[in-house]
């Protein structure tokens, strides 16, 4: 009885510590990147960080004249299909939000093209291991695995300067990107809690 209490303590302690460990590191990392004073604000198809509504639009109707870009499914959705590193079609939708007319936060929603909940091999698991490759291949190695504020899931988070990026399973059917310019998310957080 005293070694199965003991034994559960130590994993316990063990566990916490990881935990603990894995979210320090992502703090170092953030405090790192943020003192650093670089800008980075690449994201995607030629869409930047701190670029204008006007611009944006205008960018996106010469990438749709292309045909690289069509419409979502919402009013307020672009939507761009991809080959992920599993060979498997995605749709890759996205929407930046604003402040002072300009881009600093980009969200972006992935679906499989073939996603049924009876395939496994389309699961929302391996297509966040999909997106993680993907974005490795745009913005380089480098993504930690940490959990969200609540423990309940895994996020993956890269920091280059400002930009903060997060990937994490929103629903059985889609991964969720947030890639945010982190000093101006942070200060618009601060303004709306006080």
């Amino acid at each position: 009885m005293i070694r199965h209490s003991f034994l559960k303590y130590v994993s316990t302690l063990i566990f916490a510590s990881l935990l603990f460990s894995c979210q320090s590191e992502y703090e170092k990392l953030e405090k790192r990147e943020l003192s650093s004073g670089k800008q980075v604000n690449e994201l995607f198809l030629g869409l930047k960080l701190g670029m204008d509504q006007k611009t944006f639009f205008e960018t996106c109707w010469k990438l749709n004249k292309q045909g690289k870009l069509t419409n979502g499914p919402s009013e307020l959705s672009v939507e761009y299909r991809t080959e992920l590193a599993s060979g498997n079609s995605a749709k890759m939708r996205f929407y930046p939000k604003f402040e002072q007319d300009k881009i600093y936060m980009m969200p972006v929603e992935f679906t499989y093209e073939g996603w049924a909940p009876w395939n496994e091999e389309l699961s929302a698991e391996k297509l966040r291991a999909d997106v993680v490759k993907l974005f490795e291949e745009w913005y380089g190695p480098g993504f930690i695995e940490v959990t969200n504020e609540d423990k309940s899931q895994i996020v993956f988070v890269k920091m280059d300067g400002n930009r903060r990026i997060r990937i994490f399973k929103k629903h059985i059917s889609i991964v969720r990107a947030e890639i945010s310019d982190l000093p101006i998310e942070k200060k618009l957080k601060e303004n709306s809690n006080s």
